[in-house]
């Protein structure tokens, strides 16, 4: 690229981008595919964005699934005293 077109193209704003892309598209695929392509990148975000949704699902359940599971290891690694006659709470030696 030429050192004197880049100043030129830091001055296009937003708007021009999108009629220069869109331009080319239409040189590019013709204009007959642009629906067609516009359509199938609409059903692909859709999909894409089915897969994070059950991605998302999954991922919690599992969170979900290790916390149970955490906390049932915990209360089996810490036996609870009941308590014995008279109200008190004792261990029994083996």
């Amino acid at each position: 690229m030429s050192h004197t077109l880049v100043p030129v193209l830091a001055f296009l704003g937003p708007e021009t981008w999108i009629i220069l892309v869109v331009a080319g598209g239409v040189l590019i695929f013709g204009a007959d595919k642009l629906p067609k392509l516009a359509r199938s990148a609409g059903q692909a975000k859709k999909e894409f964005l089915v897969g994070q949704a059950e991605a998302d699902i999954a991922a919690e359940n599992a969170r979900a699934d290790a916390r149970k599971r955490a906390e049932a290891n915990a209360a089996a690694a810490t036996p609870e005293a009941a308590p014995g006659p008279g109200g008190t709470t004792s261990v029994h030696p083996l």
